[in-house]
């Protein structure tokens, strides 16, 4: 017994394969194909960007669209461009901003989303100067040029108010094309020296944009703002860090929250699969308490808070006109930037298409302050790996021998737990594990087994249909459908079970109707007949009139054949009761049935003509079906099931009829009327049943005295046809007697 089920788990395999190994070929190339993709052999750039519209999609399904209150946007808007005039304003301008800022709103940090590269000289100093060549001798112009020339100097009155305050000035980085250096740089946050790998992958630049040498020697700190659009063109991520020369540089971002959290430590974490501390793959960067997840190429996703205004917007303006309260700026966070469309600092990012730069910068520090950045580190492509095979592998050797809903229930199980995985990585975790090609595998599995199923499986599918529709139940087409090698159309014997039935008394119900209500009468009464027959698995052969012919064990082999077509039988019976009492109230005849059942080997097949063919059962054994259902009549019982019927339904109890020739047989057969399930029966029927026993001995052993006697004591208890029926025989053969070696059979001459 222990070897029995790998036999049977090696056999359903081989038929699977067997069946549907085209679908699932053709699937297990569509797992494939993800999985190489998955392991960057093989990448596939219109994944890639499926993955982009994932990830903007559930961004924007699961961003909080709250409003940080910590930072705040000082915006050099279009309003602020008609008050003050337009941009670039003077230094000295900037430098009152700067002192109302921090004097008067007593701000925590400030970071300028902007660069000042170049000197400033719409103060006239530089035409002063010139003139102090002229006027060098001139003793009153020198006094009054030295009186004014720290007035004019506004860069330098805008380095002085950066002085001994949290300002993070911004810069960017040319990463390709002119290798430009303007300005200066401000100290590094690492070198070269710094890592003992040299397999990193941060972005290189070849020039940089910086701020006036002046500005920077007095500013607390600068950051890049370099923008990182992906390869369509939306900005999802920033560069944490750039490579310049020897040493890298953080963004502005990161040196703002650093500035804000009073310049923690930078440490860089890498990450460690036993190879080594500093595996060629950094991970992280801690602040203090605080983590910052970058990927392969040390940028970091940005957590949008929502669209535009998930921080607080105030006129740069207004500011200089100290027209905001206090507590709106009190120790919060303030950028520098601008929305006004001309300045051209707007971008398309996945939560909004013109998205200001600023506030960009604003999310990765909100982020970072809240330890909210969503991390997509290396090891989530092995993650993917081991759920593309799990799924795809499932599908692919399931899908196949499903029909259309428990194949749809199951996919979409599948695609639950995905996308549940997914959600809670995302949202318990920070962790954005690649969704596409999961979706997309589990797609195109689905399609392509529905597909298939439809083209190729449905067409076979159709044929049987076509050629048993009318005959077999729609679930044993499917059935057969699954297995056509357990259909042959040829002749073949085979142990069946045959049931036919025949309304009684038919002709005088038909002359008593018009040819339009028989036709109803006849279609009320097939159908639930029919139905039931299909119910229990069984085949129509072919209605004649008002009689039905079925039998069990084809084309589908059925080893209970016997007692599906026994149960048909006895439910049809039971139907017919209820059938004739809704024709009594229609005014239409009472109808009466009767069923013969047999059970032995019989040749089934597509039989007929080059003109028309049939699927049917012939043999002995259907003719003697046909001959019990005759004799219903005689015995006065609605169903009449042979001795081979009864050795193979042994649930059941019976009331022996008779053992009978039939016109055409030489072998006699016992014939039994089923009476009810074993342990159904009332005592009373049993008691009755035994006695009937006890008469139909004497009568068998020729004791006809007391075979009349048990009879007539019989009948009334309980008259039926059956006891008169003897009663009659025993009378004949005490007129004429049975010959001296009788077996007890008797001879029918007439069908």
């Amino acid at each position: 017994m222990r070897f029995l089920l790998p036999i049977k788990l090696t056999d359903k395999l081989y038929a699977l394969i067997k069946h549907h190994g085209v679908s699932m070929a053709l699937s297990l190339t569509v797992v494939l194909a993800m999985l190489l993709h998955a392991s960057n052999v093989l990448p596939l750039r219109f994944i890639n960007q499926l993955e982009n519209y994932s990830y903007d999609l559930r961004l924007n399904l699961l961003m909080p669209r709250t409003v940080d209150k910590r930072i705040v946007i000082v915006d050099i808007d279009e309003k602020s461009l008609a008050e003050q005039g337009r941009w670039p304003w003077g230094r000295n301008k900037l430098a009152l901003m700067i002192d109302t800022l921090f004097v008067d709103y007593n701000i925590n940090t400030l970071g300028f989303d902007v660069v000042f590269a170049e000197k400033d000289e719409s103060s006239g100093l530089n035409t002063l100067k010139m003139m102090q060549d002229t006027l060098k001798n001139d003793a009153a112009f020198a006094s009054a040029f030295s009186a004014i020339e720290p007035k004019l100097d506004y860069d330098q009155i805008f380095a002085d108010s950066l002085k001994n305050r949290k300002v993070v000035l911004g810069y960017y980085f040319q990463t390709s094309g002119d290798n430009n250096r303007i300005g200066q740089l401000p100290a590094e946050i690492f070198s070269v020296d710094s890592f003992d790998s040299a397999n990193l992958g941060f972005a290189k630049a070849t020039g940089y944009g910086a701020n006036l040498a002046v500005l920077q020697k007095n500013a607390f700190s600068a950051g890049h703002f370099n923008p990182e659009p992906d390869e369509d063109g939306i900005t999802r991520k920033i560069s944490v860090f750039i490579q310049y020369q020897q040493n890298y540089y953080e963004s502005l971002a990161l040196a703002v929250a650093r500035a804000y959290l009073n310049t923690p430590v930078i440490e860089a974490k890498f990450a460690s699969f036993g190879v080594g501390e500093n595996y060629a793959g950094l991970e992280s960067f801690k602040l203090g308490n605080k983590r910052v997840p970058v990927d392969g190429n040390i940028a970091s996703l940005v957590p949008y808070r929502g669209a535009q205004g998930s921080f607080q917007y105030i006129s740069a303006s207004d500011v200089l006109n100290k027209k905001i309260p206090v507590a709106t700026l009190k120790n919060k966070i303030v950028l520098v930037g601008t929305t006004a469309p001309g300045l051209m600092d707007l971008r398309s990012t996945p939560v909004q298409s013109n998205y200001p730069g600023v506030e960009v910068h604003a999310n990765f520090i909100s982020g970072i302050l809240d330890n909210n950045l969503k991390q997509r580190p290396a090891f989530t492509n092995g993650i993917e790996f081991i759920l593309i095979i799990l799924a795809g592998l499932l599908l692919t050797f399931t899908l196949p021998h499903l029909n259309p809903l428990k194949a749809s229930l199951l996919t979409l199980g599948v695609l639950g737990a995905i996308l549940g995985i997914n959600f809670a990585s995302w949202q318990l975790l920070n962790l954005v594990l690649p969704i596409a090609a999961s979706l997309l595998m589990i797609s195109f599995i689905y399609l392509l087994n529905m597909s298939y199923g439809f083209f190729v499986e449905s067409r076979a599918k159709r044929q049987l249909t076509g050629l048993f529709g009318q005959y077999v139940p729609p679930d044993l087409v499917a059935e057969m459908a699954d297995n056509p090698e357990a259909i042959n159309l040829k002749g073949e014997s085979r142990d069946m079970t045959v049931l036919f039935s025949d309304v009684r008394g038919f002709t005088t119900i038909s002359e008593g109707l018009d040819p339009a209500q028989l036709a109803l009468l006849m279609n009320e009464f097939l159908s639930p007949m029919t139905k039931i027959i299909h119910e229990h698995r069984g085949t129509i052969d072919k209605y004649m009139g008002d009689a039905i012919m079925a039998f069990w064990g084809a084309p589908l082999p059925d080893e209970q054949h016997a007692q599906h077509a026994l149960n048909a039988a006895l439910q049809m019976q039971a139907a017919t009761v209820k059938i004739s009492e809704q024709f009594v109230k229609k005014g239409w005849p009472a109808i009466k049935m009767g069923f013969g059942l047999n059970t032995g080997n019989m040749v089934v097949g597509n039989m007929g003509s080059s003109f028309r063919m049939a699927y049917t059962v012939m043999g002995d054994s259907v003719n003697l079906g046909s001959r019990l259902e005759s004799l219903t009549k005689n015995y006065g019982v609605d169903i009449i099931v042979s001795e081979y019927v009864k050795a193979q339904v042994a649930d059941m109890v019976y009331r022996e009829l008779d053992t009978v020739r039939v016109k055409g047989k030489d072998k006699p057969v016992t014939i039994y009327e089923p009476i009810g399930k074993l342990g159904y029966v009332s005592n009373v029927m049993l008691n009755q049943l035994s006695l009937y026993e006890q008469a139909l001995k004497s009568y068998k052993h020729q004791h006809w005295d007391t075979a009349v006697k048990q009879f007539k004591m019989l009948d009334k208890s309980e008259p039926h046809a059956l006891n008169a029926m003897y009663l009659t025989r025993i009378k004949q053969f005490k007129q004429t007697p049975p010959p001296k070696n009788w077996d007890g059979v008797f001879n029918y001459e007439t069908k």
